[in-house]
């Protein structure tokens, strides 16, 4: 007996008994395919399919799906299936299917669980219920796991209490094949970040820039501050990264002459697991020639305010106890002034060590590792970005921060950045870039002195990325978005592993 057969629970060899007496009765327990011409919401919206009486001619249908439930009275019977769009009731008699398949087959070795195929016709019992007269049954997928089924009973008071559902979250994220066949209403969340992908496509497009796709296995990582996967490519005998951003390969492609391209990625950073934080996550980045960080405020607004509307029909979005309007404009606030009003201290020309005493003063922990723009960072981070609910751009970063932006235009000592902070974390993060190449590898190679000094999220200097510049870059304004974020926010869900089908998780 193999080990998986010792480890079987007595429900799961009861069912591989079953598909085996299937295949010994010449039934192959999963034909190939099975032709549907509705789903059971198609079928329950449209009247005309109704049969009023037997003689009636209306046109039979065909339907596939999951069975939940059944209630067998004797020579006849009930059951729901479940299909990709809700659930429907089958009636089916064994004067209609045949002794066999309905005695043995469908009594006996068909579960709940069961995927199966109806063709018949469609008519209302007496107490209203469309439902499909099934004039042929065909077992289409035999399942050898039974599914979590919830029980709800009636206590003394007449309240209903529901036994034994599958809601503990862990595994509901490590078995989401169960959690979207049992969780049904689990789908909407998916099915809306599908649509806000696709808006933000639309929008993109409507602006005439062209999608694009960028390396993810890269010889130098860069374009954000983050440690790196590392893996080894065996023909080349060298070390890959994947990629922490895809910023540098698309600003390559303005120096190409391209006006505004954007890409929708997976990026990788080795960093640990939170609400907010999955170690891949998808941004979609976007560069648009000519432009600056102030064009970008304002087309950001409006890409994700017309998002809520095609989400949600309206500019505002229930999410936990607060209601977030995202009509544009939005508050633009300069960072110093932000964390100046919610800590008291005001940061600006503030060297190392007048920073270091703060940051102790304000009881934040901080190493020798940490520089300028990683205290003000941490500063920000506690004191500040918790308490922005509503969509605000934080604006005017310190150059520490930001190695990859153009110095700012009228305040020394700043750059022309924002973040958009929203339910308290940061949803997005935008330049106007920096490209002039001197300047730029002054900023790269002060990131590598971090880096020697112990900052492992430093960045990495790119000389192929340095070479582009050489060659000149437009004035360019360059936007990431958090996907996964925006979609929290955009369904109402509280952890990030909500709106990712397939979260990481420790082994089990």
């Amino acid at each position: 007996m193999s080990h998986q057969e010792l480890s079987l629970t007595e429900q799961e060899q009861i069912r591989r008994e079953k598909r085996s007496q299937l295949q010994e009765m010449g039934i192959n327990p999963y034909p190939p395919q099975f032709e549907q011409s509705h789903h059971s919401i198609e079928v329950l919206e449209n009247p005309d399919l109704v049969r009023a009486e037997e003689s009636d001619t209306s046109p039979s249908v065909s339907i596939a799906g999951r069975i939940m439930a059944r209630r067998i009275m004797g020579k006849a019977a009930f059951f729901h299936i479940q299909d990709s769009k809700g659930v429907i009731q089958v009636y089916i008699r064994r004067d209609d299917v045949g002794v066999e398949l309905y005695n043995t087959v469908f009594k006996k070795l068909v579960d709940i669980g069961d995927i199966v195929g109806i063709r018949g016709f469609v008519f209302k019992t007496r107490t209203g219920e469309v439902t499909v007269h099934a004039e042929h049954f065909e077992l289409l997928t035999k399942t050898l796991r039974p599914l979590p089924t919830p029980k709800e009973v009636e206590n003394e008071q007449g309240e209903k209490i529901t036994y034994d559902a599958f809601s503990d979250k862990e595994l509901r994220y490590r078995q989401r094949y169960v959690d979207l066949i049992v969780n049904p209403e689990v789908k909407q969340t998916f099915i809306k970040r599908t649509k806000l992908v696709q808006s933000m496509r639309n929008f993109m497009n409507d602006h005439g820039y062209l999608e694009v796709e960028t390396p993810i296995l890269q010889p130098v990582y860069g374009g954000a501050s983050a440690r790196p996967f590392v893996t080894h490519h065996n023909t080349l005998d060298m070390d890959l990264y994947l990629r922490i951003a895809n910023e540098l390969y698309l600003k390559r492609l303005i120096v190409g002459g391209f006006d505004g391209v954007y890409e929708f990625s997976k990026d990788f950073r080795n960093e640990g697991l939170s609400r907010f934080h999955n170690p891949e996550f998808t941004q979609v980045e976007l560069y648009v020639a000519y432009k600056d960080y102030e064009w970008m405020m304002a087309f950001t607004e409006q890409m994700i305010e017309k998002v809520a509307m095609e989400l949600h029909g309206s500019t505002q979005v229930p999410v936990g106890k607060h209601m977030i309007e995202f009509k544009a404009p939005w508050p633009r606030i300069p960072m110093f002034e932000a964390i100046l009003e919610h800590t008291g201290h005001d940061l600006s020309g503030k060297n190392l060590s007048e920073l270091q005493a703060i940051a102790k003063e304000l009881h934040i922990e901080i190493d020798d590792s940490f520089g300028i723009g990683k205290i003000i960072d941490e500063i920000f981070g506690t004191f500040v970005e918790p308490k922005l609910i509503q969509p605000t751009f934080i604006t005017d970063y310190p150059v520490e921060m930001s190695p990859l932006t153009k110095k700012h235009r009228s305040k020394e000592g700043l750059v022309e950045r924002f973040e958009c902070i929203c339910n308290g974390k940061e949803i997005a993060n935008a330049y106007t870039e920096l490209n002039d190449p001197v300047d730029q590898r002054e900023r790269l190679e002060a990131q590598a002195s971090l880096r020697a000094g112990g900052d492992d999220e430093a960045m990495a200097v790119d000389e192929d990325f340095l070479r582009a510049l050489e060659f000149g870059m437009p004035p360019t304004a360059g936007i990431g978005i958090g996907i996964d974020r925006l979609s929290m926010i955009m369904t109402n869900s509280e952890s990030i592993r909500d709106v990712l089908f397939f979260p990481q998780m420790k082994p089990e």
